[in-house]
């Protein structure tokens, strides 16, 4: 089955070390194709109003547009380079220039989902979370609002092919499961890491409850328990569906006295992995679980997270 990721390039340090990774990651997957999208900048709204009164406006914006189109062009021209450089076929590889109307997160998301995309490759800044909101980051508005399409955020240089799923049973959870069988299924050489981290009481209320404390954590325990054993049924199934063996999925379960998503970007680096899948919500949409793919976004170093919407 044919498989399509779309990589979003802009000429940066960080696109390439996008590609870099795609590219890395295509030995693990079969039949894979890829598209390099360049969004061009947007166009200032008070030129394009200056074009109904103005001639000279006319022109100038007709050179702007020209301008972008071409440097466009240019990026899309070397990103293509790099990656048959790298050893990937140039007939495997399209490229698309576009122009942005209503921002360029949206611009990606919508081409991605025209184009029937397995997943976005974004590179990802090495900032705090403050910073990102202020800086208005592409990434950080495509991994806020993708709703079908997996986004896999590649931060610094990568290494290992080793993949972690950060599991919590939820149904999140489980497409991310989905989205790695579709990936990486019939792969032999692969290797998957389910990693639950067992909740505490902290991580859905900071309220300190004293004595009734124990039994909402014992209460807690009893149900999380079952609930991943009986995730684990099912994700199994999946990874022997995708022609995965038994013998390549490992099952990791913890408890921590750090956060949840702080335990997760701790044993990845322990574990040599260079892959973290996680899911962009947990049970009920919990803000919990959302917090954590949050941590692990921002937090994770020299790693790709792929968040599952």
């Amino acid at each position: 089955m044919e498989k399509k990721i779309l990589i979003a390039v802009d000429g940066s340090f960080y696109a390439r070390k996008a590609i870099e990774y795609t590219v890395k990651m295509e030995s693990s997957i079969k039949d894979l194709e890829f598209i390099l999208l360049n969004i061009q900048p947007k166009i200032s709204e008070f030129l394009i109003e200056d074009i109904l009164t103005d001639t000279k406006s006319r022109s100038a914006l007709k050179d702007v547009i020209s301008k972008n189109e071409k440097q466009s062009l240019q990026i899309l021209d070397k990103s293509k380079s790099i990656m048959t450089k790298l050893g990937i076929e140039e007939k495997r590889v399209e490229t698309i220039t576009q122009r942005v109307v209503r921002g360029t997160a949206k611009a990606i998301l919508d081409c991605a989902k025209k184009s029937h995309c397995n997943a976005i490759v974004m590179g990802r800044r090495g900032v705090s979370r403050l910073a990102e909101a202020f800086t208005g980051s592409v990434t950080n508005n495509v991994l806020e609002h993708t709703d079908v399409t997996p986004v896999w955020a590649v931060g610094g240089q990568i290494k290992s092919s080793k993949i972690m799923v950060a599991v919590d049973g939820s149904e999140s959870s489980l497409r991310a499961v989905d989205h790695i069988s579709l990936v990486v299924g019939g792969n032999p050489d692969i290797e998957i890491t389910l990693l639950h981290v067992a909740p505490k009481l902290r991580d859905y209320c900071t309220i300190d409850f004293e004595e009734e404390g124990d039994a909402l954590e014992e209460l807690i325990s009893r149900g999380d328990k079952r609930c991943v054993e009986s995730f684990y049924t099912h994700a199994k199934e999946k990874f022997k569906g995708a022609g995965l063996k038994e013998s390549q999925i490992n099952i990791k379960q913890i408890e921590s006295k750090l956060n949840i998503g702080k335990t997760i970007v701790k044993e990845a680096k322990k574990g040599g992995v260079g892959t973290v899948v996680i899911g962009r919500s947990g049970a009920n949409n919990s803000f919990f679980i959302g917090s954590v793919s949050r941590h692990v976004l921002t937090n994770a170093s020299d790693l790709a997270v792929w968040l599952v919407p």
